[in-house]
């Protein structure tokens, strides 16, 4: 019997983009949240519905094994599907809980999606939404539920982890670690763990929703990452690791330690992260190389300075140019997050974003539609044009949520051909074209270029 039973709903074969990936990382957020809980001297079990194919059923018999008395539904909170508050994952969740209830065992959710809409998860049947951060709501919840109050009368307090230092290991012995090994080996021959250095972002694009870490920065000791990196290389076999931070190496002088602290441990392994065009400067970018970096994904966004400047990214076209140019200095791979369909944004936005991509010959794009989530500027300017829909049901839907100026299956088709045309394969510009013409009022001599 199990004090909690903790879960997430973040189920690889219900996203159609990510099964084609196939990408799995075990979920750290939950694996942190389990092993502060056994610090704390509770015990724990863990369900992971990742790669499962029945994840319900699954569940159900989970909760037959280990007869928990809390079921906490804790979300990877450093994955950005997580973040991005996918209709599949609440419906599984939703799911799950109603399992539980009808164990007779409570639950309780934190996450993005929890977070914006807590008022549907606690219709839904969860008895608590634990906002923001997980780590100081959860352990008083379970220690106060143990202790015999009821868990609807209990008040989750919102705060966040000051010293991540303070927080113990991922629970890693709870993963099933050959079912994510075989999937990475047969699908490219290497195996792949995650981790982070930091949580949070203090730049504010318009457009970011930060409902758990909110827009704070903090950051764990460059030594205490390189231990991270030398166990899941020594202990689990990881050929390569990927940090999940919002934003890594915001500080050039901790992005130096961090080096020279792999290096001390021997620590070092391929990996890749995500950061900004802007703080991939020289010196950064030689550092990241010694430690082991291999691939960087940067939020270029736009080829437009003018959409730049809407969305209040704080960054210049050019340093897209400049950081691409650092990191093929240092022969590390640097591929670009692109955003179409920003209000404002005209074919000759576009048109500058795709010769910035052609210019920039980046190894890689990934290719998104403004997307408007609670809690931001953005969301709050297009909020009375959402439809019904607002949410995206899985990672490759690319819906337009609001009245853009142009439509779905247009947006569609301009990131298949650009990422055929970054693939060196044949770019179906003529549907992009013909999807331009059928818009009321387009220009269509702009398309000579494609």
């Amino acid at each position: 019997m199990a004090d909690v039973l903790l879960t997430h709903s973040n189920h690889l074969y219900s996203d159609r983009k990510q099964a084609r990936k196939m990408q799995p990382y075990p979920p750290l957020q939950t694996l942190i949240a389990a092993a502060q809980l056994r610090e704390a001297g509770f015990s724990v079990a863990l369900f992971d519905p990742a790669l499962l194919s029945t994840p319900l059923e699954d569940f159900r018999a989970a909760l037959r094994t280990h007869r928990p008395r809390l079921v906490a539904v804790v979300e990877d909170n450093f994955n950005f599907l997580t973040k991005m508050c996918l209709m599949r994952n609440r419906e599984l969740a939703f799911g799950m809980c109603a399992a539980a209830d009808e164990a007779g065992v409570p639950a309780v959710a934190n996450g993005s999606d929890a977070t914006d809409r807590a008022a549907e998860y606690l219709r839904a049947g969860f008895a608590m939404v634990l906002p923001g951060e997980v780590e100081p709501a959860l352990e008083e919840v379970v220690r106060r539920l143990l202790g015999g109050e009821r868990v609807e009368t209990i008040a989750a307090p919102r705060g966040s982890v000051a010293d991540l230092d303070a927080l113990p290991d991922a629970a890693w012995d709870l993963v099933d670690m050959d079912a994510y090994r075989v999937r990475w080996q047969q699908a490219h021959g290497y195996f792949s763990l995650n981790l982070v250095s930091s949580r949070g972002c203090p730049f504010r694009c318009n457009w970011c929703a930060k409902p758990v870490f909110g827009s704070t920065y903090r950051f764990r000791s460059p030594e205490r990452v390189a231990a991270d990196m030398l166990r899941l290389k020594r202990d689990y076999g990881a050929d390569h690791l990927w940090f999940a931070d919002d934003i890594f190496a915001l500080s050039g002088q901790w992005t130096l330690a961090f080096a020279e602290a792999v290096d001390r441990a021997g620590a070092a392994v391929p990996f890749k992260m995500q950061s900004r065009c802007d703080l991939m400067t020289r010196d950064t970018v030689g550092a990241l190389r010694l430690a082991g970096c291999t691939e960087v994904w940067m939020g270029a966004e736009s080829g437009s300075q003018k959409i730049l400047d809407a969305m209040e990214k704080g960054t210049r076209v050019e340093h897209v140019y400049q950081a691409r140019e650092n990191l093929r200095r240092h022969g590390i791979r640097a591929c670009l997050f692109l955003q179409f369909g920003y209000p404002g944004e005209t074919w000759e936005d576009i048109q500058q974003t795709i010769d910035m991509v052609r210019k920039a010959q980046p190894d890689d794009i990934g290719v998104s539609v403004a997307y408007p989530l609670p809690g931001t500027r953005f969301h709050d300017r297009v909020a009375a044009e959402l439809s019904e829909k607002e949410n995206w049901s899985d990672s490759d839907d690319l819906a337009m949520m609001f009245r853009g100026a142009y439509s779905t299956e247009f947006y569609r088709e301009l990131a298949a051909a650009l990422h055929a045309e970054v693939r060196g394969d044949e770019p179906q510009w003529d549907s992009v074209r013909e999807l331009n013409r059928d818009r009321e009022g387009a220009d269509r001599t702009v398309w000579t270029s494609c």
